[in-house]
């Protein structure tokens, strides 16, 4: 699935938070690649941002499918897996 015009220059503005992408690529980044560089390095208005584009609801499904497959390998920072987790069982619920 490709991603939508207002997702990609949400990246485009943000291409510093994934540094380990070749620019060509960085556009087409999977959701789930884009919401955990977003919810590890952004700041507030930037994850906000980002919840304004693909939906509270779709970023906590896609949240919660990362951890229950990752399980304790999660690529999330521990305390913010654990505000994350928190944050969306109460606001996209």
């Amino acid at each position: 699935m490709e991603n939508s015009p207002e997702l990609k220059a949400l990246i485009r503005n943000n291409a510093h938070l994934f540094w380990h992408t070749k620019d060509s690529e960085k556009e087409n980044l999977p959701l789930p690649v884009v919401l955990e560089f977003f919810l590890n390095y952004a700041d507030k208005e930037q994850v906000k941002n980002l919840f304004k584009i693909v939906g509270i609801k779709n970023a906590a499904e896609t949240f919660f499918k990362q951890i229950e497959l990752m399980g304790e390998r999660s690529n999330y920072f521990p305390f913010l897996q654990n505000y994350f987790s928190l944050y969306f069982k109460k606001y996209a619920l």
